[in-house]
């Protein structure tokens, strides 16, 4: 660590804030498939490791200063219908405040995963880690929905439920279990982790309005079960385990609430760790 990885880290978070947490992340996916591209062509893995996840598009980083730049926008400076918001580029705003929050919380994000992947020598997902961190920080700094909201009673919900049931868990079985396999299935032919970015990539359709569901957290978490386990099954298992805890996570921590805290970051990192337990 150095004071010119510090400088990055504060450019990407204040990029990512510009451009939006989610367009930002989009990025991620995009440049993400490049970056595989460039490695399973024989080339090394400096631009995945230094691009995709460094300070230019790293989710701990641009996602993570965007989501806490919008968490200030919207409960500090009131120029945001919701903290919650990660779709608006906020540089549209032209407030310098903004998006230097979003580059403080850059640095945040880029010293944090260094101390969960450097100085604590974790080797499950880190980055999921810190991105659930920072997002964890900005909620007690900017927002006042406290770490599980506040439930209002509506015409279609009297009481909160923190799991799907009946139809929308059936539903999250069956699906989360063929993104899983098909995910498994990419990661041990190629051995990489190119699945996730073609998710992140996807949600460029949830930027644009499709209600697209988010399966990043099924395809990170399956490929990397699939790599330590050498085992598409268990790759699949853990696909599958991974989208119930998203599920519980949005439920949880990002309903009725005023800041994001991404379901898709814990659901990564709390599989990510199990696997590492189990197989590596």
């Amino acid at each position: 660590m150095d004071l010119l990885s510090i400088l990055l880290a504060i450019a990407g978070g204040i990029f990512g804030a510009s451009i939006g947490a989610l367009p930002a992340f989009i990025f991620t996916g995009v440049i993400g498939l490049i970056g595989w591209a460039i490695a399973l062509a024989g080339g090394d893995s400096s631009f995945v490791n230094q691009v995709v996840f460094g300070p230019f598009f790293g989710p701990h980083i641009a996602f993570a200063g965007g989501v806490a730049a919008a968490a200030f926008a919207a409960n500090k400076r009131k120029s945001l219908d919701s903290g919650t918001n990660t779709l608006l580029p906020l540089g549209s705003i032209g407030d310098p405040s903004i998006i230097l929050v979003g580059g403080i919380f850059g640095a945040i994000g880029f010293l944090v995963n260094y101390l969960y992947s450097t100085v604590f020598g974790w080797s499950f997902d880190t980055i999921a880690l810190t991105v659930a961190t920072s997002g964890l920080i900005a909620r007690f700094v900017f927002g006042s929905s406290g770490l599980i909201g506040k439930f209002q009673k509506s015409e279609n919900e009297s009481k909160r439920s923190f799991l799907p049931n009946g139809t929308a868990f059936i539903f999250t079985i069956i699906f989360s279990a063929a993104v899983a396999l098909l995910a498994a299935y990419v990661a041990d032919m190629t051995q990489s982790g190119i699945v996730f970015c073609i998710s992140a990539a996807s949600l460029l359709f949830a930027q644009m309005g499709f209600p697209i569901p988010t399966t990043h957290h099924i395809t990170a978490v399956a490929g990397a079960a699939t790599l330590l386990s050498g085992n598409i099954l268990f790759g699949v298992l853990f696909g599958i385990i991974s989208a119930i805890v998203f599920e519980v996570s949005a439920r949880t921590v990002n309903s009725y609430v005023d800041t994001h805290v991404d379901p898709p970051a814990i659901a990564i990192a709390a599989c990510t760790f199990i696997a590492t337990l189990i197989f590596a």
